[in-house]
């Protein structure tokens, strides 16, 4: 593999090489998922014990402290802080999978020098083993959401099943993120320090602790431009309103996804030859 040979573009390319290296792939995820956890007493169980303190300290804070309810009722029950527990964190899961790859794709390749200089290696794997690792743990948070919505509510709606193409979408986006960020951390290092904050924006421009439909209307356009809105409220009509979800919506969400991956790979493959330069 000559470095400054010309790399393939296409995403047709990108599926190769995901289906040539996916064995190396998932033992890469795997040494991501588990070394986060190295040398820790309860070592992997953090991954269910950060979503359970999580969705224990914002149910608290949100409903308990500042009252606050979604307006809705499940199977005819009046509103209490179960329900809205479970609408919280189904927001929560959503923008966590997508906060975790904005702030750790403009430091995988800075975090990987060796795999630049020393050895020959797919990089452009590198960004897929950050999507997979974001999942896993979104994984684990919906397993503590499953367990809570049964016992506090009861079990889901057989729409749970939609859940994986509500999803979809959004980790294409995501990766097509971040082979932009992962390309762009390597030259602009402030890259890394500020995506913290615009997780942050994003956390708080989308419907996570509230409905969009409470904002006034001047400001619901501000909240439907980001990203993670139209997939928080699908994931909660498949996960609470026991709905289906917007198809059309989902179609046309993956045809920009698509783009943005296609423009974030070939970006990311332009720019990978001059890696071992800056590094």
């Amino acid at each position: 593999m000559n470095p400054n040979a010309p790399q393939p573009l296409s995403l047709l390319a990108l599926l190769r090489s995901f289906l040539g290296y996916r064995a190396l792939i998932v033992q890469i995820t795997k040494r991501e998922v588990v070394g986060r956890y190295r040398g820790s007493l309860i070592g992997i169980g953090w991954s269910f014990l950060n979503p359970l303190l999580m969705l224990a300290v914002f149910t608290f804070v949100f409903s308990v402290v500042f009252q606050a309810k979604w307006g809705v009722a499940l199977e005819g029950e009046e509103e209490g802080k179960g329900v809205f527990a479970v609408v919280l964190f189904v927001g929560l899961i959503v923008h966590a999978l997508f906060a975790e790859i904005l702030t750790r794709s403009p430091a995988l390749i800075l975090g990987n020098v060796n795999y630049v200089k020393k050895v020959i290696f797919p990089l452009e794997i590198l960004p897929i083993t950050a999507v997979l690792s974001a999942l896993f743990h979104a994984a684990i948070s919906m397993v503590v959401w499953l367990a809570a919505h049964c016992l506090l509510i009861g079990l889901p709606g057989w729409q749970i099943v939609f859940l994986p193409l509500v999803l979809l979408p959004l980790l294409v986006l995501s990766l097509g993120v971040a082979y932009i960020l992962a390309s762009l951390g390597v030259f602009l290092r402030d890259i890394g320090q500020t995506m913290g904050i615009v997780a942050t924006v994003l956390l708080f421009l989308s419907p996570v602790f509230f409905p969009i439909e409470r904002l006034p209307e001047q400001y619901q356009p501000l909240f439907l431009a980001n990203p993670l809105t139209f997939i928080i409220q699908q994931a909660r009509e498949v996960l609470i309103w026991r709905g289906v979800p917007d198809f059309m919506g989902l179609l046309v969400y993956t045809g920009i996804a698509m783009v943005v991956l296609l423009v974030g790979f070939a970006w990311f493959q332009k720019t990978r030859k001059g890696f071992a330069d800056v590094l």
